[in-house]
């Protein structure tokens, strides 16, 4: 069983994912790790995140290692991912590393959360089970500084905002994998939403669906 779980940044989409794979003991991917790993080994490598050719040459030599850099989360390295990830080479480069860990999930797991921006349009249109979750610019914007604030990066509000809203506007706009909800995705919107309301939600549209 795949389930695919979409939305834009800081909606809550990752920890209801990690949270739906703990429960169901499926096994889970942060896709947007593999975009984040392309755009840091690209800016440690001196390159810019728009070269394309450099980039998919990243892409296509990316290894699980990768994804336990350090400097992931960092904003500048999420600022790269974003244009990075609006790259069809790349996108191509990884698509084939999504799709295998959903279809044959490691460790013998019965299924496979994934989490990402274009994963029940592209990656697992198949999927048994599909969510977009999101919430307003604002609520994921102060989720968003005040992550921030909390790995000590300094930032204002404003800035947040300003900077959510124009990576919002790439993802939505691109031409490969516009970031969408698929026709049969749920919509879970979790502006009013603490994480554990956010998985009684969607472990209801699963239940409503007879899926577990």
């Amino acid at each position: 069983m795949i389930i695919a779980v979409d939305g834009p940044v800081a909606a809550g989409k990752g920890t209801l994912a990690r949270a739906l794979a703990a429960k169901l003991g499926f096994a889970y991917l942060d896709t947007g790790l593999l975009y984040r790993a392309v755009a840091a080994l690209t800016l440690a490598a001196g390159q810019a995140p728009d070269d394309e050719t450099a980039t998919e040459a990243v892409a296509r030599r990316l290894s699980p290692a990768d994804l336990e850099r350090d400097d992931l989360r960092q904003e500048a390295v999420g600022q790269a991912a974003s244009k990075v990830a609006a790259q069809g080479g790349v996108r191509a480069a990884l698509l084939d590393f999504q799709r295998r860990f959903a279809q044959e999930p490691p460790a013998g797991a019965k299924g496979a959360v994934l989490d990402g921006r274009d994963i029940g349009t592209v990656v697992c249109p198949d999927a048994e089970a599909k969510l977009f979750v999101t919430a307003s610019p604002e609520v994921r914007a102060e989720r968003r500084y005040r992550e921030l604030l909390a790995r000590g990066e300094e930032t204002i509000y404003p800035r947040v905002l300003q900077d959510l809203k124009e990576r919002d506007a790439r993802d939505q706009a691109r031409a490969v994998a516009p970031l969408k909800p698929a026709d049969d995705a749920a919509v879970l919107d979790t502006s009013e939403l603490d994480s554990d309301a956010a998985l009684q939600a969607a472990m209801q549209i699963l239940q409503a669906r007879g899926l577990c």
